[in-house]
Formats: structure tokens, sequence, C-alpha cells
């Protein structure tokens, strides 16, 4: 009879029962168990969010579980529809505002609309605290369209910037800076790592006059600061590697805002090869549709809906187009679709009435077993954050509830 395979320690669990607060040195009975000397099994995240809801008729089957008849947006997708699984009757609980809802998409915090509101750490990040370090980039923060936003942001709340121009990412993934570049680079990080000694160092004089509510704050930034220096210190070390090199031409930037699905496929060329080269493994995209803002209040009016779903086909088309490249490159005997959770979803259940209930949501690779509709009730709304849990999970990160989610997924297996 087999011995059962050794569980690695759980840092955590370590941290946890020895009663401090502080890191500890990677011992080696932390590391994960590898399999005849292999390396860690690369696993990777790309969450997208369209801003302006999508035509929940044509995106949700009326049929649950497998086997169920393709909606024409899914139909877009149908060479690969056991490859996902599409959720209904899910939503972000308390996540109200209609259009205020899309900061918090990979949040989860609840209502954004109003005053005084503070977003909280996107699950994007929270796996970068994880993760980033493997990688020359700890997440790529990334927009489309006219005007994108962020789906990014730190553990205080703070949005991340995204980068808009898919030519630019190009360059900063692959272009080798010369070595001035690269020493000013360095130079430019030193300096941010002394900006937090210093202003770190000057928070400290406050702690012991505060009282234990600030002070509660005063740590949580301690925390933050810590977190950033490390992530500081991780990118030097990064500007002494040479950049990997990759056949595919830079792109050439689409500038027109309305032309969103095509802008959307450019970027998502750009983050296959980043993907493919490992420069990254956790990705964010805002797709900013504002120039159909006016046709998703359409009434119901048959011209406006035809115009609409063209619009919104091209972006499953986009989709489709990733997915098919995602599946076409190989990595150590399986694909980069297997090992990507490829998360894509909208902050509006209905944007022609505002809803922030029953989101579109879809999930694909990943590792899970998929091809089913795992529809939850359309009332009663199932939180979307659960399988933000359940994403965490999968990435390697020990995490039983995130934001307002307190488990996995039900219905949504491993493979």
């Amino acid at each position: 009879m087999l011995s059962p395979a050794p569980r690695p320690l759980s840092r955590r669990t370590f941290l946890r029962g020895a009663g401090v607060a502080m890191g500890l040195p990677l011992l080696d009975a932390m590391a994960p168990v590898r399999a005849a000397g292999k390396a860690d099994v690369p696993r990777r995240l790309v969450a997208i969010e369209t801003n302006m809801g999508i035509l929940p008729q044509y995106f949700f089957p009326e049929q649950a579980g497998a086997g169920y008849a393709l909606p024409p947006y899914l139909q877009r997708l149908a060479r690969f529809r056991d490859q996902f699984t599409v959720f209904s009757g899910v939503s972000h609980p308390g996540v109200t505002g209609a259009h205020a809802a899309e900061k918090c998409f990979l949040t989860g915090a609840p209502h954004p609309e109003r005053g005084g509101f503070r977003n909280w750490v996107s699950v994007d990040q929270v796996a970068a605290e994880h993760l980033g370090d493997r990688t020359r980039y700890p997440s790529l923060v990334l927009g489309v369209g006219a005007e994108p936003q962020t789906l990014s942001f730190t553990r205080s709340g703070a949005p991340i910037p995204s980068e808009k121009s898919p030519r630019k990412l190009f360059e900063r993934l692959f272009v080798q800076g010369k070595p001035a570049d690269v020493a000013a680079k360095v130079a430019e990080l030193r300096q941010g790592r002394s900006t937090l000694d210093f202003v770190a160092a000057q928070s400290k004089r406050l702690d012991k006059s505060l009282a234990p509510a600030d002070r509660a704050r005063l740590d949580q930034y301690y925390t933050s600061v810590r977190e950033l220096e490390r992530r500081l210190a991780s990118s030097e070390g990064w500007e002494h590697k040479p950049k990997p090199k990759v056949t595919a031409p830079a792109p050439e930037d689409e500038k027109d805002g309305r032309e969103f699905a095509r802008q959307t496929k450019l970027m998502l060329d750009v983050i296959k090869l980043a993907l493919e080269t490992d420069s990254s493994r956790l990705v964010s995209v805002f797709v900013d549709t504002t120039p159909i803002h006016n046709i998703t209040h359409h009434g119901n009016r048959p011209e406006v809906l035809a115009e609409l779903r063209a619009k919104e086909e091209g972006q499953f088309d986009a989709l489709a187009g990733f997915f098919q490249s995602l599946a076409d490159a190989k990595e150590e005997g399986a694909t980069l679709l297997d090992r990507t959770m490829v998360l894509y979803g909208t902050c509006m259940g209905s944007a022609n009435s505002h809803s922030n209930s029953n989101l579109p949501v879809l999930l694909a690779g990943g590792g899970f077993r998929h091809g089913r509709h795992l529809a939850f009730d359309t009332t009663n709304n199932y939180p979307l954050t659960n399988l933000f849990v359940s994403v965490l999970q999968r990435l390697g990160v020990e995490a039983r509830e995130f934001s307002t989610g307190t488990g996995t997924m039900r219905g949504l297996e491993m493979a």
C-alpha cells in the first residue's frame, strides 16, 4: 500500500499556532511538494469586466446543468463549451448603485454609490501578494476603450492605474532598455524604498499617542508599506534580468474608442504573450464600452437591440479568439487555457434597467470541470464572491473567505 504524499506545512497555520504575526523564512517543510523534481505548476488568472452590461436574453441559457442549448452570445464560444462554466443568479451582496458598481467587480465592496465609500482589495491583488514575486510583474492592470478605469485596488482601497495601450504594454514586457535606462529605473526604485522608510519612521512616532482603533488602522498601513517595500525590492532584482524575446511584432493601437472590440482583441493578444512568457500570472482588464451607453437604454426597440447585439457579439468574438490562442499554446503537456482561469462578466445584469443583480458571468479554463450552466436563484442571488474564493484556492492561495464570500462556489469542482 502506498503511503499518502506528504502535505506541505502551512505557513499561515504555523504563524497562527505560534501566536505571532511576523514573517518567517520559508522553510523546506512549507514548500509545495514537487513531483519527480518538477517545478510548481503555474496557475494564472485573467479577469475581464465590461462596464455597460450585456443583453441578458442573449447570454443566459434556458436550461441548467450540462447539455444546455447555447444562447446567441455563447454560440460564439461554441467550440469551447466544455471548457467554460456559465453562471446565472449571481451578484455581489450589497453592491448597488448601477454604474457605480463597476469599480467593485473584483472587490465586492458594498454600496459604492454612497458618500465616503472606500473600496476593498481586489481578488487579483490578494493573489499578487502571494504569487507576485514569482514573475517580473506581480500583476498587470489594464484598460480598454476610450476612458477605461481600473478593476484593481490595493489593501487600502486605492485604485491601481490601468495601462490602456497594447503597444506600450508590449514595450514594457519585451523591449529591453539600454543600460542607462536600467540604471535609472533601479535608482528610481531605490528612491521609492527610501521614501517609504522615511514615511514609516515618521508615522511610528504617532503610535503611542493613538487610540486603539487608530492604532489598528496604522498597523494596517504598516502592513501595506511593508508589502510595497517587498514589491519594490523584487522589482529591482528583475530590472537586472533580460526580458523575454518574442517573434510577434508590436501592435499598433486602435485610437477609436467606439472600436472597443478590436481594442480588446489587441490587448488580449499581448496578454497571451505575457502569459506565455510567464511575465505575469495575474491580469485584470477593464473594458470601457461607454460609446454604446445610449443604445444600452434600448427600450426594447428592435432596431436598437439589433445594433447593440452586433456590438456585443464583437466582444464575444474577441473572447473566443483569446480562448483559441490560449488553447493553441502548449506548456509542459498542457495548454495555457488549462492553466489559466479566464473570468468574464459585467457589473450590471441589465443596463437598460440599471440592475446590479443576476450578473452575466462565465469562467473558462484553469483546470475546473466545465461544460455546465450553474443556475442559482434569480430572486435571492448567490454570492459571486464565493467564486473568488475558489479562484484564490486554485491559484494556490490558502483562503477560506474573500470579501462577502464565505466559502467556495457551490457546484464548481476542480478537474
